[in-house]
C-alpha cells in the first residue's frame, strides 16, 4: 500500500476547485478508497482534494518567490506586495490587508435573524496565492470602500431603527410626512426601561445555562476542534410563557412595552454597543487561532463591525450562539404579545383583531420552528464563520426584535378589519408557504447529514470537483431554492393583514426582495466559479430561480 504523501495535521496549499488559485490548508484525512484528501480552508470550508490539487506549502512558496523574482529582477519591494504576506501584517499595513476583503458565497442562514447580516457583509476570503493570476485589488481604494462601508453602517443602523419606530406610530405614517417630527431628547432614555432590558437578557441567559435540552457539538474549527451548545431554545420559549402569563395574573401591564416602544428600543442598542466594545477589547487577547477570518483586517473600525474572534465564550457561556436566538428571537414575540394587548386598550377591544391574531400567530409559529430546529443554526455561515461584533450583536439584539414586530406595532394604532374571505386566504397563503419552508429545509438537512441514506435514494444529484454534489429533484429540482420561496410567501402573509393604506407595514418584505436580488446576483457567479461545468449543468437543469445556493 504506497505511503500518503500528506499527513493529518499538515499544513499545504489547497487549489480552489474550478480556478487556479491556492490557499492555505489543514489536511485532516485521508479517504484511500476513493483518494481524496478531506482539508479545511482558513475560512472553515471543508472540501475532499485530490493529491494532484495539494502542494507542499514551503515548496510551493518558494516557486511563487521564484516567478516574482524572474518577472521583475531588482525589485525586492514587489515581493511586500504579495497578498499571502499580509495575513501577518500589524495594522500599520491595514490597507493590504482590508483591501484583500473580497464578497464571497455563504450558505444563507434559514433565520430571519441573519438577513441583516447577509445584507451588510463583505467577507474577506482566504489570501490568494496564484502562480497563474496576478493580484489586481486596489489596496488604498479597496481599504477606503471598506472603512467607508462599516461608518456608513455603524452610523445608519441605528438611525434606521429609531426611524421606523417614530415614523410608523405616527397618526398619519406616510412617507409623505418625512421627516417625522423628533421627540425631545429626553424621550430616547428610560431607566426602568433599561432595567427592563437587562432583566430580559439576565432572565434568558439563565434559561440558556440550566442543564436542560441536548448538549449538540458545532461544525469542526481550523483547529479539528468541534464546540458543544446547549440547545434548548424550544425549553426557554415555553418557560417564557409560562412566567409571562403568571406575571399577567399578578397585574403586571404589558402594555409598557408599545408606550416604551422607543426607549426599549435605544436601551436595548446600549447594550448592543457595550456587548460589541467588549467583544473587541477582549478579542485583542485572543489566541490567533481563534480570531475570525473576516474581522482581522488590523483596522479598528472595521473589525469592531465585523467582529474580531469566531467564538467568545465565558466559560461555556457562548455568547453568540446565545444572542443569536435567545433574547431578540423569543423577545420579538413577547413584543407582539404586548402590541396586541395595547390594540385592545387603545381600540377598546374585548380580543386583539383578526389582522392581530394573524401576525402573532404567523410569527410566533415562525420562532417556534426556529427553535425547535435550534441545532440547524450549527452549520450556518454566522455560527461557523463569521465573527462576534457589533453588526451581530446589533442585528440579533435590536434589529430583529424591534424592525420585524412593525407589523404588530402598526395595527395598534392603524386597525385593518379582515373579512372572513381575506383571512381565509392569508392563512392558505400562510400554510403553503410554511409548507415548503420546512419541506424543502427538512430535504436538504437530511441530504446534508447523509446522502447515502436509502430513504434519499429518489434524489438526483450533480457531482462536483469539490466532491460534493448538487441537489436536482425533489423539491430542489423544482426551484433552486425552495425554501427561500415559501420564506417568500411567509412574509406576503405577515404584511396582508395590515392592508394597502400605508407602506411601513410592508418594509420587511420590500427589504427582503432587495435582498434576495442582491444575493442572486453576487451568488451566481460565485457559484459559476467555484463549480465551474457542474454549475452550468445545474443551472441548465434547474431552469427557475429564487437564489441560487451551494448546498
Amino acid at each position: 500500500m504506497p505511503a500518503v504523501k500528506y499527513q493529518k495535521g499538515e499544513k499545504v496549499m489547497g487549489r480552489w476547485p474550478g480556478s487556479n488559485l491556492y490557499y492555505e490548508v489543514k489536511v485532516l484525512s485521508f479517504d484511500s478508497m476513493s483518494q481524496l484528501y478531506t482539508v479545511i480552508y482558513k475560512d472553515g470550508t471543508e472540501l475532499e482534494l485530490k493529491e494532484q490539487d495539494i502542494k507542499s506549502a514551503a515548496g510551493f512558496q518558494a516557486r511563487s518567490r521564484s516567478r516574482s523574482r524572474s518577472r521583475s529582477p531588482g525589485r525586492r519591494r514587489s515581493r511586500s506586495r504579495s497578498p499571502a504576506r499580509t495575513t501577518r501584517r500589524s495594522s500599520s499595513r491595514t490597507a493590504a490587508a482590508v483591501a484583500a476583503a473580497a464578497i464571497t458565497d455563504s450558505v444563507p442562514s434559514s433565520r430571519r435573524e441573519t438577513r441583516l447580516k447577509d445584507t451588510l457583509e463583505v467577507r474577506p476570503s482566504p489570501l490568494v496565492i496564484s502562480t497563474s493570476h496576478s493580484y489586481k485589488l486596489k489596496p488604498l481604494l479597496m481599504c477606503i470602500f471598506l472603512l467607508a462601508g462599516a461608518y456608513f453602517w455603524l452610523l445608519f443602523l441605528p438611525a434606521w431603527v429609531l426611524f421606523l419606530i417614530i415614523q410608523v406610530n405616527l397618526e398619519d405614517p406616510s412617507l409623505a410626512n418625512f421627516p417625522p417630527p423628533l421627540p425631545p431628547l429626553e424621550a430616547f432614555l428610560d431607566a426602568q426601561a433599561l432595567a427592563f432590558v437587562i432583566l430580559w437578557i439576565a432572565f434568558q441567559a439563565m434559561l440558556y445555562i440550566l442543564p436542560v435540552g441536548k448538549l449538540s457539538e458545532g461544525m469542526p474549527l481550523m483547529s479539528g476542534e468541534r464546540l458543544k451548545y446547549r440547545t434548548n431554545g424550544f425549553f426557554a420559549i415555553v418557560v417564557s410563557a409560562v412566567v409571562v402569563a403568571v406575571a399577567l395574573h399578578q397585574g403586571l401591564d404589558l402594555t409598557y412595552i408599545h408606550s416604551h416602544f422607543l426607549q426599549l428600543a435605544v436601551a436595548t442598542f446600549l447594550i448592543a454597543t457595550l456587548l460589541s466594545v467588549y467583544l473587541y477589547v477582549r478579542s485583542r487577547y485572543a489566541p490567533q487561532e481563534q480570531l475570525a477570518l473576516g474581522g482581522n483586517s488590523g483596522n479598528v473600525v472595521y473589525d469592531f463591525f465585523k467582529g474580531h474572534e469566531l467564538n467568545p465564550r465565558i466559560k461555556d457561556f457562548d455568547l453568540k450562539f446565545f444572542c443569536e436566538m435567545r433574547p431578540g428571537l423569543i423577545g420579538w414575540c413577547l413584543i407582539n404579545f404586548a402590541m396586541a394587548l395595547a390594540e385592545m386598550k387603545q381600540q377598546n377591544l374585548e380580543a386583539p383583531s383578526n389582522s392581530m391574531i394573524l401576525v402573532n400567530l404567523f410569527q410566533l409559529l415562525y420562532v417556534v420552528d426556529g427553535l425547535w430546529n435550534e441545532e440547524a443554526i450549527l452549520t450556518t455561515m454566522d455560527l461557523m464563520h463569521d465573527g462576534f461584533g457589533f453588526m451581530l450583536a446589533f442585528g440579533d439584539l435590536v434589529w430583529v426584535p424591534f424592525t420585524y414586530t412593525m407589523q404588530a406595532y402598526y395595527l395598534v394604532r392603524h386597525p385593518n378589519p379582515l373579512s372572513f374571505p381575506a383571512l381565509t386566504a392569508i392563512v392558505i397563503l400562510k400554510l403553503v408557504g410554511f409548507y415548503i419552508f420546512r419541506k424543502s429545509n427538512s430535504e436538504k438537512n437530511a441530504f446534508r447529514r447523509n446522502p447515502s441514506d436509502p430513504k434519499l435514494s429518489y434524489l438526483k444529484t450533480i457531482p462536483t470537483a469539490t466532491g460534493k454534489s448538487l441537489l436536482v429533484s425533489g423539491w430542489w429540482g423544482v426551484i433552486r431554492h425552495p425554501n427561500y420561496l415559501g420564506d417568500l410567501l411567509m412574509a406576503l402573509a405577515w404584511s396582508l393583514p395590515c392592508g394597502f393604506s400605508h407602506l411601513l407595514p410592508w418594509y420587511y418584505m420590500i427589504y427582503f426582495i432587495i435582498l434576495l436580488v442582491h444575493r442572486d446576483s453576487r451568488d451566481m457567479s460565485e457559484c459559476r466559479r467555484k463549480y465551474g461545468s457542474a454549475w452550468d449543468e445545474y443551472c441548465r437543469t434547474v431552469r427557475y430561480r429564487i437564489i441560487p445556493c451551494v448546498y
